[in-house]
């Protein structure tokens, strides 16, 4: 397999780069390529990283599980990209500098005929995804969350009605949860199909991946960013292995993933962000990380610079704390958590034609 200058052969670990585009400066920026290929034939998996900029435990992960010993243990392929944004890791940023935009919303979308044309970043994008699309039996896509943020999975749902029919979705939806728990961290549902389209999560990596191009993606939130954390980079080198072993190309069942956290929850659960503030002011939380909560349960106080209690908000939903915000600072309706929140929502949605 040959992925820019990586050229794998049996047997072996290779690595190398691959050339995204040319620098007004000169010079052009690439991207960093280890392929891992096994004596046997199998699936291929493709493991990319740090499509934000200052998510390194998500890199980390992606360089550990490559290791020169891979190939002789392996059946297939694993292709590994450990940071896809080079110009946001240069200066630990979420997004490029090309023209500050976030490179995991620029993926194919169904109907790209539009006046605008692309950009920089979609052109690196479309280049990133063909790559995948051509070779991909299932990726995923390492992510890292808000600062003392849990390890979670992002599972995504699956639209039927365009793309595919309903079976098709249905078959899909399976294989991305069997992926998923073999991971070995809670799951997370994307939020409701609506909200995710609104937000451009359907021009994601692995949003794109399930929605277009119907191959099993999902998206490992492992902790928090700008720096390594030992622990979450421990959970995220269990999974990936994991994963690999649930689609045959290691040896063995799926192991526990001890470093993972426990679920809090025994019920389904969707991404949302919430609840929002009334009153701007300093913001004084009052749950933890992990801590589940209840409608009406408080979360935090909005303070005012001398300390005065304006506000105390309150929890709207079931469900538990993923993170707490950065910062300090609120303003009007701004949102203050990052909630794993009880869905009642379908994994398989109907998508009728335009």
């Amino acid at each position: 397999m040959d992925i820019g200058t990586a050229s794998a052969r049996p047997g072996e670990l290779t690595t190398g780069y691959l050339d995204v585009t040319e620098l007004p400066t000169a010079g052009i920026e690439r991207l960093p390529v280890v392929v891992a290929q096994g004596e046997e034939d199998g699936p291929t998996l493709w493991v990319t990283a740090s499509i934000h900029g200052n998510e390194l435990n998500g890199m980390a992960v992606a360089q550990d599980v490559m290791t020169d010993d891979l190939p002789e243990k392996l059946a297939g392929t694993v292709v590994c990209l450990p940071n896809l944004n080079p110009a946001g890791l240069r200066r630990n940023a979420r997004v490029s500098y090309y023209r500050d935009d976030d490179p995991n919303r620029f993926f194919p979308e169904r109907d790209p005929d539009r006046v605008r044309p692309p950009g920089v970043q979609e052109l690196i994008d479309r280049q990133i995804y063909d790559e995948i699309v051509a070779s991909a039996d299932a990726v995923l896509s390492l992510h890292t969350a808000q600062v003392h943020s849990r390890a979670f999975i992002i599972r995504g749902r699956v639209p039927y009605g365009q793309e595919r029919g309903e079976s098709e979705a249905r078959e899909l939806a399976d294989e991305l949860d069997r992926l998923a728990d073999a991971f070995g961290v809670p799951v997370v549902n994307q939020f409701p199909q609506d909200e995710y389209e609104e937000r451009g999560l359907n021009r994601s990596l692995a949003g794109s991946l399930v929605d277009v191009a119907g191959i099993p993606a999902f998206t490992p939130e492992l902790g928090g960013h700008s720096v390594v954390e030992e622990g979450q980079r421990e959970a995220g080198v269990t999974g990936t292995y994991n994963v690999m072993r649930a689609m045959d190309m290691l040896p063995g069942d799926p192991v526990e993933n001890d470093a993972a956290p426990a679920d809090p929850v025994d019920y389904p659960v969707c991404r949302t962000w919430g609840p929002h503030t009334e009153t701007p002011g300093i913001v004084r939380y009052r749950v933890e990380t992990g801590d589940r909560i209840d409608p009406g349960d408080p979360v935090a106080d909005v303070v005012t610079p001398h300390g005065d209690v304006k506000e105390t908000v309150t929890a709207e939903n079931e469900g538990y704390v993923v993170s707490r915000l950065e910062g300090a600072v609120a303003y009007e309706n701004d949102p203050l958590l990052s909630l794993a929140v009880r869905d009642d929502e379908p994994l398989v949605v109907e998508r009728k034609p335009e």
